[in-house]
């Protein structure tokens, strides 16, 4: 059991930690939430006796490990794949020195304590991880673990400096995971793996021997795993008893629980104040009065909940009409030093589609995407935009390309056209860069900030075709939902490389499945895609009773494909809207031309345009009639889910 005290954490004016308290139990599975910068990864670091704070107490016992894998900043170093992993069973003569603090422990402990049974049980993982330790065992659990996060047979005697960033931080993973501390803390650790590992790493944790503490914006993963959540919020801690989804109904009604209270007091303070003003000089009413005055200072005043942090707040801007065909990708291919990556891909984007690009990590989804947006040549094939088609192009690492000597508004006024300049301020406060914030350095801003501003750059350009390679990477809930409903009510068209399947449900209607085999296409959202290659044997999903579908999962599910049916639907209407103003405008140029006065002497041309005239009433009728009918299913479809 490890016991946070009364932590106290200030960085200047801003309280990180304000008396901040918790216990994290043996098997716990815990969810830390909370917006970009509450301090959620200064707890982790905290925790693992690399941050200091000002003050307070962490209590664990002697013998209890913690091991700690950040966002970013790992390097494996040179040593082969499997060397490097193997390194992990180097801590057998600590495991057999932690064995002699566990026995002390329960020498001390009374037998009926809650101390003693947690070092009984301490006792029995260390035997069991001693006799896991035999060097036969060694070499099946290492390839296990790195072939569960992606690797290869054929990586494992390659050095680990060739590997990129992202595999690099699974190396690292894979060396946790196998040394097994008694507290495993994970900062963000899906967000170098793919769908495959992601599920993979899902069942592993389920099992996990010790307890884990996770930071994750991936809200389907923390949903499926966690049983406890802790919301760190404005340098308060606070604990629930559920998974990140029961977070969300329970502290929403923790807050109308005060705030009704809050209400209800401030009524009862107001009633007694106008007693005591309305008696104060009646002699009659003078004990009352006295005695009044005393509760009210007795009192202790239930503050109303704060309002919630603050999010981001955008939409995209509408889309400029372009060509039927947005993109055309024809049998590219591209090899890095000999060594092939994808070849002969083919497909093609058409106005208005939603399409998720989708693949294990190395089979070249970012490559590709970077090929699309001209920043890398293929090595045979062409892309091609469509008509009146401009795109614009968010890179999984977008952050990078921020210059960190700048402030936030000279980065947005960099990016900025000349006509756009005088919209950059407002433009930064809607992605929470308000005031004195606006003139943080670059090189400070945490991962979440500086995602924020690269989307705020990226909507200075004028676009119609978004290209974006990770982009929920460090953001928030908050953030990732306002982002999805941005792209949800953009009437444009665009292409995702992501693996978030709760942010991409929702929003995509086609899959784009890249691997070393080619690119298969499959219709639907990324949930039908997981369990058609679920069935085809390519990802194992947990077994139903293992994953514990119950009613209210299934109602979640229910009301996805209600919002994706009502967004279908608005989709429907935003394009006859289109077709009805441009069938209003062709009838207003016939009618222009009906108005001359020898319109009628022209012979053919006057019977044409008098045909065209008239289809295009009955063609106006039909689509006035098709608004009004999807409309109808609109409010119906919206009022529906009101209900649920």
């Amino acid at each position: 059991m490890i016991e946070l005290r009364d932590i106290n954490l200030s960085f200047g004016p801003k309280k990180i930690f304000d008396s901040v308290g918790a216990v994290i139990n043996r098997r716990d599975r815990i969810g830390l939430v909370g917006s970009n910068g509450a301090g959620k990864s200064t707890l982790l670091k905290f925790l693992a006796g690399i941050q200091d704070v000002d003050s307070g107490v962490l209590s664990k016992p002697k013998y209890a490990t913690i091991g700690y894998l950040p966002q970013e900043g790992i390097v494996a170093g040179s040593r082969p794949l499997f060397e490097e992993a193997e390194s992990a069973f180097e801590n057998v003569i600590g495991l057999r020195a932690e064995m002699e603090l566990v026995n002390e422990a329960i020498g001390e402990y009374p037998s009926d304590s809650p101390e003693y049974a947690d070092a009984v049980s301490a006792l029995a993982d260390i035997q069991e991880k001693l006799s896991d330790a035999e060097e036969s065992k060694i070499r099946p659990r290492v390839e296990t673990v790195l072939q569960g996060l992606g690797f290869g047979m054929s990586d494992m005697r390659r050095p680990c400096s060739e590997f990129s960033g992202g595999w690099q931080m699974r190396v690292a993973l894979a060396k946790l995971l196998l040394k097994e501390p008694a507290l495993l803390m994970l900062d963000e650790p899906t967000n170098h793996l793919d769908i495959e590992s992601v599920a993979w790493l899902e069942d592993w944790l389920a099992s996990y021997a010790g307890a884990v503490l996770l930071v994750s914006h991936d809200k389907a993963f923390l949903d499926r795993l966690c049983t406890r959540t802790f919301h760190l919020s404005r340098g308060k801690l606070e604990t629930y008893s559920g998974n990140y989804e029961f977070y969300l109904r329970e502290s929403a009604a923790r807050r109308d629980a005060l705030a009704r209270a809050a209400a209800n007091q401030k009524r009862e303070i107001a009633k007694t104040e106008k007693f005591i003003e309305r008696f104060r000089y009646k002699s009659s009413k003078a004990a009352q009065v006295q005695s009044r005055i005393k509760a009210l200072e007795k009192i202790d005043r239930i503050d109303e909940p704060e309002s919630e942090e603050g999010q981001i707040h955008f939409a995209f801007p509408p889309a400029k009409r372009c060509g039927q065909l947005v993109l055309e990708v024809k049998n590219l291919s591209k090899s890095f030093s000999g060594k092939p990556v994808f070849s002969g891909v083919s497909f093609s984007i058409e106005r208005g589609e939603r399409v998720a690009l989708v693949g294990v990590n190395g089979a070249g989804k970012s490559t590709l995407a970077k090929i699309i947006a001209g920043e890398l040549a293929p090595d045979s094939g062409e892309t091609s935009l469509g008509l009146n088609v401009e795109m614009s192009y968010f890179a999984q690492h977008q952050t990078s390309a921020l210059d960190p000597s700048n402030d936030a508004l000279t980065e947005a006024l960099e990016a900025a056209p000349p006509s756009r300049k005088g919209e950059v301020r407002s433009l930064l406060g809607s992605f929470m860069f308000s005031g004195d914030d606006a003139l943080k350095c670059v090189g400070v801003l945490s991962g979440g900030e500086k995602n924020r501003l690269a989307l705020a750059k990226m909507l200075l350009k004028e676009f119609n075709f978004l290209l974006l390679d990770e982009p929920t990477n460090h953001l928030d809930m908050a953030s990732k939902r306002v982002l999805q409903k941005a792209l949800d009510s953009y009437d444009g068209t665009f292409l995702i490389v992501s693996h978030d399947r709760d942010f991409l449900d929702p929003i995509v209607g086609r899959v784009l499945e890249l691997s070393p085999a080619g690119l298969r296409q499959f219709p639907g959202n990324l949930s039908d895609y997981v369990e058609r290659i679920s069935s085809e044997g390519k990802i194992k999903l947990r077994s139903r009773s293992a994953r514990k579908v119950s009613a209210r999962e299934s109602r979640r599910k229910e009301e996805g494909r209600r919002r994706e049916a009502l967004s279908a639907l608005k989709r429907s209407l935003r394009k006859i809207e289109e077709s009805i103003s441009q069938s209003e405008a062709d009838l207003a140029a016939d009618e222009e031309k009906m108005s001359s006065p020898d319109f009628f002497k022209r012979g053919d041309e006057c019977q044409s345009v008098l045909e065209n005239y008239k289809h295009l009433k009955e063609r106006l009728d039909e689509l006035y009639s098709e608004w009004e009918r999807i409309a109808f299913e609109i409010e119906n479809a919206a009022e529906a889910s009101e209900k649920s």
